[in-house]
């Protein structure tokens, strides 16, 4: 318990302390390597909830492969100008090209389409060239740009078109799968800061200049979260045509209807097979870019962007430390149905609180719980199992020690059934007490060492003997033992196989002391004694060292038969009751060496009682 007490201990404040690592990175926004899983679980989610309606502020007008087949592609100047001219007849809020349009075209295209962005708000694309796809930042107190990549290059549109229309920079942040994951609000070249272009096309279309805080996007009223590095959390509202969607073809074949752009935001973008500005995202693998940037600027105009700032970011730091501690806490107070069931419950409430907080607007990590709670939780759990190991290790140990020490076969009954004789027990057995005669004058005079030698030698023999028989030694009493049969269940051969084992027990004992250098020349022998009848089987001792053993009148008469043994010479005495209940056809008595009976009077007992003996060899 000590060692399982302090495994818990550890493992808490393993758990505590990788969770609070994690979740440092996580609000640094510098858990990149979490990132792919995020993802993965952010796209589940998404599709979980499924396809939602865009509010009515933006609609597309694709160059598309028809209007690509009409006038060729890319479009030329004059053509987009006729295209701008005709949708601004429309009356939009705002048109926007997510065009980039950085060398000059002939002379009279570009006037004509200079011409035709000047008569409205308009916005114009521009592009950043970084010298890698991942962008480490160094947050820093001191300068609120520090956490926005600079770009080595600003593709930047064509200076004519630049002074009359508003630049927005087209840039969006993808995960290792492509899927576009966030807008960065805010772009830097090497000598100028720029707007992208949703921000830029939401500012015009709410007639309201950005300002940012540390966290915050403000737009007028509205009020929006930004992420680490002024960055919009993008999620869509479903596949491509979600967001209104037009033929540039029919635009300038004036079958527009005034409905689909009046009083919106008009974004114009190419949509042609073949362009290569497409992005993988939940709801479709080809969504074009177009469609991307006009999300995030209905996201931006609506305000219904995701939250994933700051506060949100500290929640699941907090949620990295205390779900790995609470399922370690709850492993360790008791590995029971209760326990799996409060961590089943936890686990649920966290996955629905995550959902329905996604269905609401709050991004809250998925993936750095899991990768804060798993390992802690399974390296407790292989660490749990060593221990166990370790307990199963000890405990078997122990039992082949109590096999060595109790009685055979009662080891395995007391953990089958540990109320085993609590309360005495009377029933029938078979008893065979053996003794050493004349060992105790020999003990005096060779020694200590040799004497634990010459008993450790005899109560190997007795307890192989007795294990042979199926008997249960019950006690060694100095140089000798008592062996019962019928525990811990009494059997219909009990009495044969004491009679079995008495007689093994002489044939064994004459050859050891034999063959013995130094007991081989002094007088000594052996006596047994073997009877059968009613016993009553108990514990004796107190709570703490308990002894199973047998008393009764047959325990007594065994003992005492003994004497008999000796008295009449012989090595083996049993009674008459043994041998009946043993049966003429035993084994033993096959070998014509049992003579009887005779009537022997027993110590301690009035009537005398008929004995066999053993007439193996005369003492």
């Amino acid at each position: 318990m000590r060692a399982r007490r302090l495994l818990i201990t550890l493992s808490l404040l393993v758990a505590a302390l990788w969770g609070g690592a994690l979740g440092y990175l996580h609000m640094q926004g510098s858990t990149s390597f979490l990132e792919r899983m995020e993802a993965s679980l952010a796209d589940l989610r998404s599709q979980a909830l499924g396809v939602s309606a865009p509010p009515p502020i933006v609609s597309i007008v694709a160059i598309d492969d028809r209007t690509a087949a009409a006038n060729g592609y890319p479009l030329n100047r004059a053509t987009l100008a006729r295209l701008v001219e005709t949708i601004s007849a429309l009356k939009p809020k705002v048109v926007a090209l997510d065009l980039l349009l950085i060398d000059p075209g002939p002379e009279e295209g570009d006037l004509a389409l200079a011409a035709a962005l000047k008569e409205m708000p308009s916005v114009i694309a521009a592009a950043g060239i970084f010298p890698q796809s991942v962008q480490p930042v160094t947050p820093s107190a001191d300068d609120p740009l520090a956490t926005i990549p600079v770009a080595t290059e600003m593709l930047l549109p064509n200076a004519r078109f630049a002074d009359v229309a508003a630049i927005g920079v087209v840039n969006v942040a993808t995960d290792q799968t492509g899927t576009p994951r966030y807008i960065p609000l805010i772009s830097r070249g090497a000598d100028r800061v720029d707007a992208s272009f949703p921000l830029r096309v939401a500012s015009l279309a709410l007639g309201a200049n950005p300002a940012f805080t540390p966290a915050m996007l403000a737009l007028g009223e509205r009020r929006l979260a930004t992420d680490v590095g002024q960055r919009l959390p993008l999620t869509f509202y479903g596949a491509r045509g979600t967001i209104p969607t037009y033929s540039a073809a029919d635009v300038l074949a004036g079958k527009l209807d005034a409905k689909a752009v009046e009083d919106k935001v008009v974004v114009i973008g190419s949509t042609v097979t073949g362009g290569g500005d497409v992005f993988p995202t939940p709801f479709d693998a080809v969504l074009p870019g177009v469609e991307v940037m006009s999300t995030a600027i209905t996201r931006l105009i609506s305000g219904d962007s995701m939250v994933r700032d700051s506060n949100v970011r500290s929640f699941d730091a907090l949620l990295a430390v205390a779900l790995p501690v609470l399922i370690i806490s709850l492993l360790g107070w008791r590995r029971s149905a209760v326990a799996y069931a409060a961590i089943a419950a936890v686990a649920l409430v966290w996955v629905t609180f995550n959902i329905l907080a996604f269905a609401h607007g709050y991004w809250f990590s998925a993936a750095l719980p899991i990768a804060a709670t798993l390992p802690p939780v399974l390296l407790f759990g292989a660490m749990e199992i060593w221990l166990d190991r370790r307990r199963v290790t000890h405990f078997a140990a122990q039992s082949d020690l109590l096999q060595r020490i109790e009685a055979p076969g009662l080891g395995e009954w007391l953990a089958r059934d540990p109320s085993f004789l609590l309360r005495p027990v009377r029933q029938e057995a078979a008893v065979v007490f053996v003794d050493l005669s004349g060992f105790t004058g020999l003990s005096e005079t060779i020694g200590a060492a040799r004497v634990q030698e010459v008993l450790s030698g005899f109560f190997e023999l007795v307890d192989g003997e007795a294990r042979a028989h199926g008997g249960a030694i019950t006690s060694f009493m100095g140089d000798g033992a008592m062996i019962l049969f019928g525990l811990p269940q009494p059997a219909e051969d009990d009495a044969q196989r004491a009679a079995a084992c008495a007689v093994g027990l002489c044939n064994r004992l004459r050859g050891w002391l034999a063959s013995d250098p130094v007991l081989a020349g002094c007088e000594i022998g052996f006596k047994i004694g073997a009877h059968c009848g009613t016993v009553v089987a108990s514990r004796l001792g107190t709570g703490t060292r308990q002894q199973i053993t047998a008393t009764g009148d047959t325990v007594n008469v065994a003992s005492r038969l003994m004497e008999v043994a000796a008295g009449r010479g012989v090595e083996l005495a049993l009674s008459a009751a043994l041998v009946v209940a043993a049966g003429p056809e035993a084994a033993p008595f096959q070998a014509g060496q049992l003579g009887g009976p005779v009537s022997a009077k027993i110590r301690g007992r009035a009537e005398s009682i008929d004995v066999w003996l053993w007439r193996g060899h005369l003492l």
